[in-house]
């Protein structure tokens, strides 16, 4: 079962791949895990459907640029944005925006890596790496204070305070 983040859909697209007990998941390998992920975020499915080649051959593209974009290298994800653009236009006089990707089942890809970039221009502060080492995914810290840690603390918040209370009773 994928961790459930409720993060912003960029951070939620990069985690969806972690680590099991040593063991990689990957939420799109599951033949329901593309249509599920789509619509848990109310995304658009592509000419093919959701379970189409093109939407899961883009979301896992869009979701190694974002994490590599989180790592520091910015270059694949500015490729998938390269596919896509946002016009601004005028419809019966009031402003909208609509979403021009130059090839189908792309849109939700480039919907979530656009989020990312959002996340970068409101507070890239705030994007973190859970602080277990053994844990890989990332969150957007919305604390007052900012000082979040962990993913989750009822997982890897509290593995690492377990971890402490033993090491401190061995001695």
């Amino acid at each position: 079962m994928r961790p459930l983040t409720g993060e912003p859909l960029a951070l939620d697209l990069a985690n969806t791949t972690w680590l099991l007990e040593g063991v990689w998941v990957d939420a799109f390998d599951d033949p329901d895990g593309v249509a599920s992920w789509l619509a848990e975020h109310a995304l658009p499915t592509g000419p093919a459907g959701p379970t189409g080649p093109d939407a899961r051959a883009s979301l896992i593209e869009a979701r190694d640029a974002v994490r590599a974009a989180l790592q520091g290298d910015e270059g694949p994800l500015n490729d998938v944005l390269g596919h896509g653009a946002r016009r601004p236009l005028l419809r019966d006089g009031e402003p909208v925006e609509e979403l021009v990707i130059d090839a189908p089942g792309r849109e939700a890809a480039w919907i979530a890596a656009a989020d990312l970039v959002r996340l970068y221009a409101e507070r890239p502060e705030r994007i973190r790496e859970c602080a277990n080492p053994e844990c890989v995914l990332w969150f957007y810290d919305v604390t007052k204070n900012g000082q979040r840690r962990w993913c989750s603390m009822e997982v890897c918040g509290n593995r690492a305070k377990a971890a402490r209370f033993q090491q401190r009773h061995r001695t």
